[in-house]
């Protein structure tokens, strides 16, 4: 696991030199720089396989005309090293950046497609002479690695993280309008954008090319359905047993590592089964981790569930309380972490940074309610569109009234006193439009009031969160479920969860892998019909605050896991991880509040309305708001205080 960066096209030695000491958060156990002519590379290491100095990069093929810097790990490498070996490629390490490296001087670009794992890289070749020499950036199926590119001057430049792009000097510190936009309505940036004007994030499934001055973007693999040809139509039991065969070999493969490892327990099944396997696979005691909280947050504590699953397992067990104190603590630094800001994280930057003291690889349960319809999202989408799909007049008039208000034509009503009535036309058919509304913070109509008027004349004010996800619909042909699933992944699991994991976690030097993203386990769930996932389809909605058993959320996962849990494991309810921001705001981070959301700080930074914005700290104050609302507007003023505003020669712990 590293943090690398580079630019392309005229030397920037100083350049690489910032951007590296930017990043040694990510990788505190080595670093390197190339630097030829019109190339520089570099990155920091933090030494997951093969601890020796033969792992060193960038890291170069024996003739050196081939260079590589790689983040991230591929699991299937020792497979693919044996197919090498056989065809004549020697190693000089055990590692697995040497075997991506060798793959692609095998293969060429595609060799992208023989990766199992999470990563984001650049290849830099110059086989064919001076003048023809290319840049081959990679990013995973999944986005679970992050990696930003962009044009500064004559130079390209790509790095890891936004600290590192700003570190060059060659990136203007200029918080994207649009970007500002998505983040206040979904409560995180749309990809490919990213907080910084003119800087973007490759997008999943994808590979960029930089040669003979140009770019060429390549898209390498996409969501889809049935990859395991009949599996759909396979009897459950058989269902069950390939899903149980496909994580167990997840979770084997993503335990491989030459330092410690080990996972993050909530208790609940995801994190529980993981766990289980882990113990399994491995014969020995799994150091796991859950966050808790005092009297303040008894009532969204998990620890007690974690504890009890813990025993049962018979782990390794460390529970973490985290206080209003520690939280107004951290504040600067959490903000410094997220490298951009989000709604979300702070969960993960706690609990990465209790792990980070006894392992550095840590398992998480991310993915699980996506690929197996855990959210709520699924069932109410399950209910709006049901199956047999039938449509009578008044539908088929309310589908043609909402699509036509979604018209850019209609924006302007958006922040009138007809734009509540008109958010509703607009949400109430089509079904990226609705589920666009699933999950929301300020939404179209509360960014539009919370913009400052220079950020609005800048940005798409009161267009339909259906135009920021329709891109995103890769499963439009999809059953309801499917393209729930294909919806989440590539919207709140990619640009939230996923982001944010990889930021906080790695600010504590902490690697995370996600067992149930792997790229087999994705082919397979969504080669399996509807019902194995959200069992009592034909009532789809008779318990939404339910038990497992009673919403029939995630079936087939827990049957899978029935062996390995303890009985009962389907009378708990789906609960999201919490934490008291509600109490904290009002009380710890009282004066953060007082301070981030001043009339002076928000005329200062330009970006908020400054009436809007105290009607919400008002509203929230006087308990008629969740906290979610300020917190967003607060992070995003303490990001810009310790990100964009300080130059950065390196990163402040």
């Amino acid at each position: 696991m590293c943090g690398i960066c580079g630019t392309f096209g005229e030397n920037q030695q100083r350049s690489i030199e910032r951007m590296v000491s930017a990043m040694r958060h990510r990788g505190p156990d080595d670093s390197g720089i190339l630097r030829e002519d019109g190339i520089a590379l570099g990155m920091t290491r933090l030494a997951i396989i093969d601890l020796t100095p033969n792992a060193h990069q960038p890291m170069s093929n024996p003739e050196g005309n081939v260079w590589i810097v790689y983040n991230g790990e591929t699991y299937n490498f020792l497979e693919e090293r044996e197919i090498l070996r056989k065809k004549g490629y020697p190693f000089k390490s055990a590692s697995d950046t040497e075997v991506v490296l060798r793959m692609y001087e095998a293969y060429g670009d595609d060799f992208v497609l023989r990766m199992r794992g999470m990563f984001a890289l650049a290849i830099y070749d110059k086989r064919r002479g001076p003048g023809k020499d290319r840049l081959l950036l990679a990013r995973d199926h999944l986005g679970i690695k992050p990696l930003l590119y962009a044009r500064g001057g004559s130079a390209f430049l790509f790095a890891s993280e936004i600290k590192a792009m700003l570190a060059s000097g060659l990136i203007e510190r200029q918080f994207d309008p649009e970007s500002l936009r998505l983040l206040m309505t979904h409560g995180s940036i749309t990809q490919p954008r990213t907080a910084l004007s003119g800087v973007k994030m490759l997008l999943p499934g994808h590979r960029l090319i930089v040669e003979s001055g140009k770019d060429r973007m390549e898209r390498f693999w996409k969501l889809d359905t049935d990859r395991i040809l009949n599996l759909r139509h396979e009897p459950y039991e058989g269902q069950v047993e390939i899903i149980r065969e496909s994580l167990q070999e997840s979770v084997r493969l993503q335990m491989v590592s030459d330092v410690p490892i080990g996972a993050f327990l909530s208790g609940g099944v995801d994190s529980s089964l993981l766990v289980a396997l882990m113990s399994q696979i491995s014969g020995a005691r799994v150091k796991t981790f859950s966050v808790g909280f005092e009297e303040e947050g008894a009532h969204i504590d998990e620890t007690d569930d974690a504890g009890k699953m813990a025993n049962l397992l018979g782990t390794d067990h460390s529970r973490v309380v985290v206080t209003g104190k520690d939280f107004r603590d951290r504040v600067r630094h959490i903000a410094l972490a997220m490298d951009q800001p989000s709604v979300d994280g702070v969960n993960s930057y706690f609990i990465s940074m209790a792990a980070r003291k006894a392992v550095t690889v840590a398992v998480s349960g991310t993915g699980g309610d996506e690929l197996f319809a855990g959210y709520p999202w699924f069932r109410n989408m399950a209910a709006a569109f049901p199956a047999d799909g039938k449509k009578d007049l008044i539908r088929g008039a309310k589908d043609f009234v909402s699509k036509a208000t979604r018209s850019e034509a209609f924006n302007s009503i958006v922040d009138t006193r007809f734009g509540g009535a008109l958010e509703r036309v607009r949400g109430s058919s089509g079904f990226v439009a609705r589920y666009a509304r699933q999950y929301q913070i300020f939404g179209s109509r509360g960014a539009c009031r919370v913009l400052a008027p220079d950020i609005k004349r800048s940005a798409s004010i009161g267009l339909d969160p259906y135009y920021d996800l329709v891109s995103t619909d890769e499963l439009s042909f999809a059953s309801t479920i499917e393209r729930t699933s294909g919806l989440c992944l590539r919207n709140y699991t990619q640009n939230q969860l996923l982001r944010d994991i990889d930021a906080v976690s790695m600010a504590h030097s902490l690697e995370v892998r996600v067992p149930y993203l792997d790229v087999r386990l994705i082919n397979v769930a969504l080669s399996l019909p509807d019902e194995t996932k959200l069992g009592g389809l034909q009532s789809v909605n008779p318990h939404p605050d339910g038990t497992y058993r009673e919403t029939g959320a995630k079936r087939i996962l827990i049957d899978a896991a029935r062996h390995l849990l303890p009985e009962g494991i389907d009378r708990q309810a789906k609960r999201g991880f919490g934490m008291p921001f509600d109490t904290w705001l009002k009380t710890s981070l009282k004066d953060v509040l007082d301070d981030a959301l001043s009339p002076a700080t928000l005329r200062d930074r330009g970006y908020f309305d400054v009436e809007e914005v105290q009607r919400i700290r008002n509203r929230f104050l006087a308990g008629k708001i969740s906290w979610g609302f300020p917190w967003l507007l607060i992070v995003t003023e303490l990001w810009c205080r310790e990100v964009l505003d300080r130059p950065h020669s390196g990163y402040v712990n």
